[in-house]
């Protein structure tokens, strides 16, 4: 009785769990399938979009307005090079916190995370203004240093949260040998926390890919990444539904895959040190 109890709920288990994945996964389907269509057909019924023909002519047509390679090395400088400054000023800031806390250490942490909750619009106008005065506007520096900034907060506490889980013995053990601060942050500290920082460097690689705010407001041609790109499929005269998701798929697609190909890293990254 036990045992077919066990059954019946990994069963149903089983089916919520393939449920609530295929409704996740259902927009971005869809999205796939009107990339193949025409803008007639784009807009029809859902049964009548199934049952169209098929087609190559948007993705053609994306490419033949936008540079499409362009926008796609943008993205990987921009998701790349914001994530390296990132752990430049994150492990060390991490290390500190998790092994030479101070009084107000948790507030810090607590200050740091609260300014994601900050609506971006807010500081849009001194932001906007600074980078005309510094010259970064549509420039890969200033959306690299924008990105790092917004990420940091999220950065350093993923890395705290692994750093807390290493014994401080191990670090003592280390100093005990004549490791120097430098040796103990790069040959003791970082090799151990290799599934956190890999995970932390996949969370942010997605985060800066996505970012879309930013990178609409600071940028117009040379600078501007795959978020631009889909947004120049929006006009006055409406929306381009084929053109859009042609687009909308180009941009996805590489970062789909990587998440699909390093999905055991980063769930790997993201529970460790939850079970001690």
């Amino acid at each position: 009785m036990a045992r077919k109890t066990t059954q019946t709920r990994t069963a149903v288990v089983t089916v919520a769990a393939w449920t609530i994945g295929l409704l996740i996964f259902f927009p971005i389907l869809w999205i796939i399938i009107l990339g193949f269509k025409s803008e007639g057909d784009a807009i029809k019924t859902p049964l009548a979009v199934l049952t169209s023909d098929w087609t190559l002519a948007s993705y053609h047509e994306v490419q033949e307005r936008s540079n499409y390679f362009l926008h796609f090395m943008n993205s990987v400088i921009l998701s790349l090079g914001s994530t390296l400054l990132a752990l430049v000023i994150a492990i060390p800031a991490a290390w500190s916190m998790a092994f030479v806390p101070g009084k107000r250490t948790k507030d810090l942490l607590m200050w740091m995370l609260s300014t994601k909750m900050m609506p971006a619009v807010g500081v849009l106008v001194p932001m906007y203004l600074m980078f005309r005065d510094f010259g970064l506007l549509d420039t890969r520096i200033g959306l690299v240093v924008v990105l790092t900034l917004i990420n940091l907060p999220i950065v350093i506490w993923m890395l705290y949260t692994y750093f807390k889980e290493i014994p401080g013995e191990i670090l003592e053990a280390a100093r005990m040998d004549g490791a120097n601060l430098r040796a103990e942050i790069l040959h003791v500290l970082t090799p151990m926390a290799v599934p956190g920082i890999a995970s932390t460097v996949l969370l942010n690689v997605i985060l800066a890919w996505n970012e879309a705010f930013w990178t609409l407001q600071l940028t117009t041609s040379s600078a501007a990444p795959l978020t631009q790109f889909i947004a120049s499929y929006s006009s006055p005269e409406g929306l381009f539904y084929a053109k859009l998701s042609a687009a909308s798929t180009m941009a996805i697609a590489p970062i789909l895959i990587l998440g699909w190909f390093s999905q055991k890293q980063l769930v790997r990254g993201l529970t460790f040190g939850a079970v001690k």
